[in-house]
């Protein structure tokens, strides 16, 4: 069949349309962030299980004779994908602002998960197939430091080992190494160039518990970005790579999001302190305000002995609150509803009106005058064909987290929240996470956007093979009919 000139034409427009599209669809970004949960219908059961591992983590104490300050996550909510070694082996590990030490699989881990159900393949470091990894030895500064002095019966000879124990029973344990951690560092508006720099991290040759083989949504490690000189970014930015700045954007709805180290100069974010002496990310809470009332609170109801303010974990999937901010938070909810138990923990009700104009705005206020406003839409979740308020109480967790005050991401999801550990001060501000923010090259004082991601899970794999299997038929198509 003969064409036109105009035919061949619209039939060149028609697929470069389609070939546009796909390449659009399947592009995919160089350090991304996912969140595990994102479109899923989420278990109670899960959600409170999570959190209850989390906050063991935090609150129980470490084995510090054996090295190890950091109390990693099980369950990666937030995960990112980094390169190490030479040549570089792809890793999955989560993003933990709750832990400071970064540690992943190693070859010699016998129990350690082989699989995961989070779409990709899991990978076992090995420091032989590297050319740049290197051991740590019992002598060096670095274990002399996490552990508070010299390990007795560890000589210079030998590798520096870590030992981590949980409340909950599991643990992680290995020796530390060095080697060459690769990230994509901002070049360019929405551009990224290869970067890298020598890492000390631990390599996990036992895991127990939930850190084992039973764990199904397991990733390689942990990625830890608390506030010891241990963490990878202070490690970092004493060789002078990086500030000792960092900023995530939590996408709650769509999932991914944006982690970037770095100047944050657009949005403008309002920073309250840090509270000094601290393990954690803690901020001094002064009010908690529902709808235009303040509850009446004691001064001190965010003090918890030793644990002072309001920890920020972005690792906890919902907000724990002392008994007394609780109850007048739930009493606060319309009192006409009919609210029951669900499975002895979670207050649940039927409601099939407007959230955000039923139920009124929750703010959480700071020193400095900062606020936190969380929406209706927010802080009541569904379930079953309900919905649940997801403010927990901290009081009848147990009585070591009585009046313990934790925000997880029932708070921080769809905000910007910048750490800024140069000056001791965290922030946050109301954000599209799908969108992009401002970061200014400290050398060159150049700004460049960076954009949100989505790391591929084995769901959107199948979304973009559908793509390029439509790109297929309608090329197959245009040529039968062109």
């Amino acid at each position: 069949m003969v064409m036109t000139m105009a035919e061949a034409q619209s039939c060149i427009l028609l697929l470069m349309m389609i070939i546009s599209f796909t390449i659009v669809s399947a592009n995919n970004g160089a350090f991304s962030v996912k969140y595990k949960y994102a479109g899923l219908q989420r278990s109670l059961s899960d959600l409170k299980a999570h959190d209850d591992q989390r906050q063991l983590r935090i609150l129980a104490g470490v084995d510090l004779p054996l090295g190890g300050i950091g109390r990693p996550d099980i369950l990666g909510l937030y995960y990112a994908k980094i390169g190490i070694g030479t040549p570089t082996k792809d890793y999955y590990v989560q993003v933990d602002t709750g832990s400071d030490i970064m540690w992943v699989n190693c070859i010699q881990c016998r129990e350690c998960p082989k699989t995961s159900s989070l779409g990709f393949d899991l990978t076992l470091y090995n420091i032989n197939e590297s050319d740049t990894g290197k051991l740590v030895p019992c002598d060096q500064e670095f274990c002399y430091e996490i552990n508070g002095g010299p390990l007795s019966g560890c000589t210079a000879n030998m590798s520096c080992p870590y030992l981590e124990i949980y409340g909950d029973g599991s643990s992680t344990a290995g020796y530390f190494v060095k080697d060459v951690v690769q990230y994509a560092r901002v070049s360019g508006d929405l551009i990224t160039t290869a970067a890298n720099g020598s890492v000390i991290f631990g390599c996990g040759a036992r895991q127990s518990g939930d850190l084992g083989s039973s764990n199904e949504e397991a990733l390689d490690g942990i990625l830890g970005f608390g506030k010891s000189n241990s963490s990878m970014i202070s490690q970092l930015a004493v060789t002078g790579k990086v500030k000792k700045i960092f900023a995530h954007c939590l996408d709650g709805t769509n999932g991914g999001g944006i982690f970037v180290i770095g100047h944050v100069v657009q949005p403008k974010v309002n920073m309250t302190p840090l509270i000094p002496n601290q393990p954690h990310y803690n901020v001094n809470m002064t009010a908690v305000q529902v709808g235009r009332d303040f509850l009446s609170l004691p001064t001190d109801v965010f003090e918890a002995g030793d644990r002072k303010g309001a920890i920020i974990d972005s690792g906890t999937t919902l907000a724990y609150l002392p008994e007394m901010v609780y109850k007048p938070l739930i009493i606060s909810q319309q009192p006409d509803l009919k609210v029951h138990t669900v499975r002895d923990e979670y207050t649940c009700f039927q409601y099939s009106e407007s959230l955000d104009d039923g139920f009124p705005n929750v703010t959480l206020h700071f020193e400095n005058s900062v606020t936190l406003k969380v929406y209706p839409h927010e802080y009541l979740f569904p379930f079953e064909g309900l919905w649940c308020i997801g403010w927990q109480n901290s009081g009848m967790q147990s009585r070591d987290r009585r009046n313990m005050t934790l925000l997880g991401d029932l708070v921080l999801s769809n905000k910007l929240v910048l750490y800024d550990l140069e000056n001791q001060t965290i922030g946050w501000t109301e954000y599209n996470c799908s969108s992009s923010i401002e970061v200014q090259d400290e050398r060159t004082g150049t700004v460049h956007l960076v954009g949100s991601h989505y790391i591929n899970s084995a769901r959107s794999l199948s979304v973009q093979w559908a793509i390029l299997l439509l790109l297929l038929l309608s090329t197959l198509l245009l040529i039968l009919v062109c």
